[in-house]
């Protein structure tokens, strides 16, 4: 499919990708949504908290939203889309990864990029209630790697899927990584590496013998997180073996759903892999649409509804 043009153009202080990423992410409050929580336990003894809302009246739709790295179910994005997709008619699942919905999950691993037997468990639990005969999954970041390679791995998917939505993709793991290595990016890194050893400091009661003090002390920049801890847990040899297997880009062409990635230019965790043109000239059931702003996760709109929510439900609209 070629890629798409887009018509979407912030006001002209969004038009600042570090702005709009900020804004987004630590100023913009979601009101009016009521969520109840579900616990999904997991075949290996761990468990998973879906967040759920749901739309007025009985809804055979629903939207399984992904979050991304160190986000939660209720994260602005999730709760924007979520608010915005109940309006329309569908019921929203908003997933919490092992270990973010505010208690430790119980085993050693926890969740990452590419871990696609997780959101495999939410949608046979979704499709074993019988209670919709549609489903959109729609991820963030590292959420929306991980279900576009959901989505391209071969699997059997179930008929009740019909579309894939991916914002602001790392499609190429070890590439954001490189970007959020750069200068301009060290906040955001920072921010990040902090939230990740604190769990896992919350961890080492629990596994002393595996999260030793050294351990702790020489994870100083996220490719060490993913060295020591990721690719440890979670059954890789280190970082750039997570990368090679985790990342979306290497599924892309197998995808046969229709799937969109919706991937800001200005997008300052993105490095130039993360653009995956030629995969979508190549495959018609592959959309990609690149505004030259949003920021990371930041497409602001007015009304507090937001430009990739309207995008997004739109696109699951058009394929019920």
């Amino acid at each position: 499919m070629p890629v798409l043009t887009t018509r979407y153009r912030p006001p002209w202080f969004f038009t600042n990708g570090h702005f709009s990423t900020i804004y987004s992410g630590l100023v913009r409050k979601v009101d009016g949504l009521l969520q109840r929580r579900e616990r999904l336990e997991l075949p290996d003894g761990d468990f998973m908290d879906l967040d759920w809302s749901f739309a007025s009246g009985d809804s055979r739709k629903v939207v399984v939203l992904l979050h991304g790295l160190e986000g939660n179910g209720q994260r602005p994005y999730m709760t924007g889309s979520a608010r915005l997709f109940n309006k329309e008619g569908f019921d929203a699942c908003a997933v919490n990864f092992r270990g973010c919905s505010g208690e430790t999950n119980r085993l050693f691993r926890s969740y990452h990029s590419g871990a696609t037997e997780d959101l495999e468990m939410v949608i046979r639990h979704i499709t074993g209630s019988g209670n919709y005969s549609q489903i959109c999954i729609k991820g963030f970041s590292l959420g929306g790697n991980m279900a576009l390679k959901y989505a391209g791995e071969g699997r059997d998917l179930p008929k009740e899927l019909t579309s894939v939505i991916g914002v602001s993709v790392p499609c190429d793991l070890y590439s954001s990584l490189r970007q959020l290595q750069r200068l301009k990016n060290r906040l955001y890194a920072r921010r990040f590496l902090r939230h990740l050893t604190v769990k896992l400091r919350a961890k080492q009661s629990v596994f002393p013998e595996l999260l030793t003090d050294i351990t702790l002390r020489n994870i100083r920049t996220l490719k060490d997180f993913d060295d020591i801890y990721t690719s440890r847990a979670h059954g890789f040899e280190d970082a750039l073996d997570y990368y090679r297997h985790s990342s979306c880009n290497s599924f892309l062409s197998n995808i046969r759903i229709p799937s969109l990635i919706l991937n800001a230019r200005n997008d300052s965790f993105l490095g130039p892999e993360c653009y995956p043109f030629r995969e979508a000239e190549k495959n018609p059931a592959l959309y990609l649409e690149t505004p030259s702003f949003g920021g990371h996760v930041g497409f602001y709109g007015t009304g507090n509804t937001y430009y990739n929510e309207k995008r997004a439900i739109n696109f699951a609209k058009e394929l019920k």
